[in-house]
């Protein structure tokens, strides 16, 4: 076989698994809505995702993790917080997956790619919450960005930049022994 058809199979293989573990692994938080919004479970293999498979796979694997969460778990609910979720978690696997792939493999840049996808994903779901909340006649003010971006986030904030960097960092010496 090919190797660029093994690594495509490999690649789509992987993503199926990421997309897989995003709609699963909210259920370990589920119980309490909360600490799962706290935790942003989806968001994680999303992030792994990109930077694994590339940015191609992490933006459509973030793109539909939260649309199908929706339509068959029926959490998050479709409108608007899937559709808005769905807007940031694919800039997560777009950005993370571009930036892995230009900057040098070194652990800081590992950091500074993380860092940029979720700054990069938060301002878009800003952007898309602002419009499908005023379609809908309501309000999203700074104050509700600055809430469900970082403020309720951080504990999921914390929990990628410590788990995320290690499983990247540690998937990539393995791929050049």
């Amino acid at each position: 076989m090919d190797n660029n058809i093994k690594s495509d199979l490999r690649k789509l293989i992987l993503a199926a698994f990421f997309l897989a573990l995003g709609l699963l692994l909210p259920f370990l938080t589920g119980q309490v809505p909360a600490i799962g919004k706290m935790l942003l479970p989806m968001h994680i293999p999303v992030l792994i995702c990109g930077f694994i498979c590339g940015w191609p796979y992490g933006l459509l694997v973030g793109f539909i993790t939260p649309l199908f969460r929706s339509l068959l778990f029926g959490m998050p609910g479709m409108y608007p917080v899937a559709l808005a979720m769905a807007a940031e978690l694919a800039v997560y696997g777009l950005t993370a997956g571009i930036l892995y792939k230009l900057l040098p493999k070194k652990i800081v840049m590992t950091y500074i790619s993380l860092i940029a996808a979720m700054i990069c994903g938060r301002i878009i779901w800003g952007v898309v919450s602002l419009i499908l909340f005023g379609i809908a006649g309501n309000a999203f003010t700074f104050q509700a960005f600055m809430a469900g971006a970082v403020l309720n986030a951080v504990p999921g904030i914390i929990l990628q930049l410590v788990i995320i960097p290690p499983i990247i960092i540690a998937v990539n010496k393995a791929e050049y022994k």
